[in-house]
This record gives C-alpha cells, structure tokens and sequence, in this order.
C-alpha cells in the first residue's frame, strides 16, 4: 500500500460514517444471500454479517471501540424499533384479545422459563453473580436486555453477546423445529419464536409468515416487559 492509500485508510478508518457504512452493507450483503437461498434457516443473515464484520475488523485491525463510534446509530435504533412493536400488537388487537388467555398463559410460563433455566444452567456451572444477571435476560431484545443489567450491576456487553447468540439459534432451530413438532398454526409459531428469541427470531418469522411475524413481534414487547419484572424478582431471590 503506497503512502497516499494508507494516509487515506488512516483518515477514513477513523471517521465514523466508514463503520456504519460496512454495517449497513454487509447486512444488505448478507440478507441479499439469504433472499437467494430463498430464507434458507442456516443463511441468516445477522449470523453471516457478523463474521463478515469481525473478519474485516480482524484484517485491518479495528479495534472495536472504534468501530463502535460508527455503528452505534444502528444500536440507537434499538429503542425506536422496540417502541414500534406495539404497532402489531394494535393492528391485532382483535386477534390478540380473542386468544388472550392462551397468550397469557404462553407468556408467563415461556418468561418465566427462560429466566430460570438460564439462572439454572449458570449455578449448575458455577458462575458468579455477576454473569449469572448477564446473562438471565438473554430471550429478550438488545436494548431492554442491557438495560436489565445494567440496572442489576452486571455487565451489558456480555449480554447484549448472549442475547444474540440466543435470537440466532432461535432464528435457525425454529423452522425445522416446528415442521418436526408439526405445529401449524402461525400464530403459534409465531408467538413462540419472538417469546424465545426476541428481535432476530422475529425478523425471521417475518420473513416466513407475515401473521407469524406479527405474533413473533407481540411476544417480544411482551416478554420484554414481563422480564424487566421476572429478572430482578429472580435474581433477588437467589440472593437470598
């Protein structure tokens, strides 16, 4: 690389428009891929972006901090995105409220499962308090995970690593898992992918379903807010 070329890799690796530029193409990138693999579980397109940006930050030695600085827009729009879920929950209202009580019923032992089979794993193996916080609010989105955490004295970065590793998981077990199980009805399906794998679970059964990814976005705003409560209640507990 001549003098000139690395002056200018110097000067736009670290002005912050570069990093939200490569985010935002390796997702279209990725996502373009996954369309072609006609929504294929294992083409996901967060899993496959996210190598694809460790990979370059790798090569050019990026630290993440500065890549950061760049991306963190995307991060901000966490919260909007999340406040938006309540658009489905209202254009279905009817839906929502004729099946209210199996909702419910879905709702509080899924929440609640999650939580404790997570704290569960945790002490099984030993792990301190503070990642025990981290990572009990792992089923629900980013941006209120993070905040759970924060709030209960652990650490957010780790949780926000476990939340996504738990909605790619989701995103790529749920189909076949429920083709297997034989559960046809989407908003079953729907409901139960958002209530276990928050915002990338849900993005997901839009992509399958529209009615299931309706249900999938109702589950998560749902289960955001039941875990904000469950979480500290949990954690309290085995304070104890």
């Amino acid at each position: 690389m001549s003098a000139p070329d690395f002056a200018l890799w110097v000067y736009l690796s670290r002005t912050p428009l570069l990093w939200l530029t490569v985010t935002l193409v390796a997702y279209a990138a990725t996502d373009a891929a996954s369309a072609a693999t006609d929504r294929h579980p294992l083409a996901n397109p967060v899993l496959h972006a996210i190598w694809v940006i460790a990979l370059i930050l790798g090569i050019t030695g990026t630290p993440y901090a500065t890549y950061f600085a760049g991306a963190q827009f995307v991060h901000f729009l966490l919260g909007p995105a999340t406040v938006a879920l309540a658009i489905p929950l209202y254009e279905h209202r009817r839906t929502v409220i004729k099946a209210l009580a199996p909702m419910a019923a879905a709702l509080v032992v899924g929440s609640i499962t999650a939580v404790a089979t997570a704290l569960a794993a945790g002490l099984a193996f030993g792990l301190p308090r503070e990642i025990l916080i981290a990572l009990a609010p792992k089923s629900v989105t980013a941006a209120v995970a993070m905040g759970i955490t924060q709030t209960l004295g652990g650490d957010p970065s780790l949780t926000a690593v476990l939340v996504i590793l738990t909605g790619i998981l989701g995103a790529v077990l749920v189909t076949p898992l429920m083709n297997r199980l034989g559960v046809t009805d989407w908003r079953a399906r729907g409901f139960a992918v958002g209530l276990a794998a928050h915002g990338i679970g849900t993005a997901r059964a839009f992509h399958v379903n529209p009615v299931a990814g309706s249900f999938a976005g109702i589950a998560m705003a749902l289960n955001a807010l039941l875990t904000a409560l469950v979480v500290p209640t949990a954690i309290a507990l085995l304070a104890r």
